[in-house]
């Protein structure tokens, strides 16, 4: 269990801070992207990333 609670918390983080990235328009990859410059989405990935985190702490 605890493996799985690393492995998830580790996915939620990185996907949480590329999230981030694209909805502030730090990342502009892929190109063609929705979520770019929309800073929403930066904030559904701060809320994930943090989601991780718990995760990882837990795990």
């Amino acid at each position: 269990m605890r493996r799985w609670l690393l492995i998830a918390g580790i996915l939620a983080l990185a996907i949480g801070l590329l999230w981030i990235g694209q909805g502030t328009g730090v990342i502009a990859w892929p190109a063609s992207s929705f979520m770019i410059s929309q800073i929403q989405w930066a904030g559904y990935g701060a809320a994930l990333a943090a989601l991780g985190l718990i995760l990882i702490w837990q795990g």
